[in-house]
């Protein structure tokens, strides 16, 4: 039996829906950190399912660095604005933002290959991937520019 604080703690952590959540805590046998890889895994798998979407909604981001030296505007884009203003699609493309001030990519496709910065076991495509099983919607990294003095 799967508890509802462990459903909770894993939710907080995830994002998932309910039922993942509870369907990865059986298949790992209550063990939050296999369920939290199992999650990872079927919400990154689901992206492919979505990526002919037409994202028409989104956020422009701009990210100024600490030292006032560099800054960079994203064009993150999603398909509805309901997405557009969750908190954590917002979180997203500042992310995305800080990482091209970090790295300085050329290219999206350059861009999404990157080890993220804040977690270099994963790259800048397979967090969008996770957030786009997390909502259900595609996202894509529209155009960026990154400014230095």
């Amino acid at each position: 039996m799967i508890s509802a604080q462990a459903i909770k703690t894993l939710r907080e952590r995830t994002g998932a829906g309910i039922s993942e959540i509870k369907r990865a805590l059986e298949d790992a046998g209550g063990d939050q950190t296999k369920a939290t890889a199992l999650i990872e895994e079927r919400l990154g798998s689901s992206a492919g399912k979505r990526t002919g979407r037409d994202t028409s909604a989104g956020v422009v981001e701009a990210y100024i660095h600490s030292n006032a030296r560099i800054g960079v505007l994203l064009a993150l884009s999603c398909e509805t604005d309901f997405v557009a203003r969750n908190p954590a699609f917002r979180s997203l493309a500042h992310d995305i933002a800080m990482h091209i001030a970090a790295m300085a990519p050329d290219t999206t496709e350059t861009l999404t290959g990157q080890p993220f910065i804040k977690d270099p076991g994963k790259t800048v495509g397979d967090m969008v991937n996770e957030y786009i099983g997390r909502f259900g919607e595609n996202i894509k990294i529209g155009e960026f520019a990154r400014f230095e003095l």
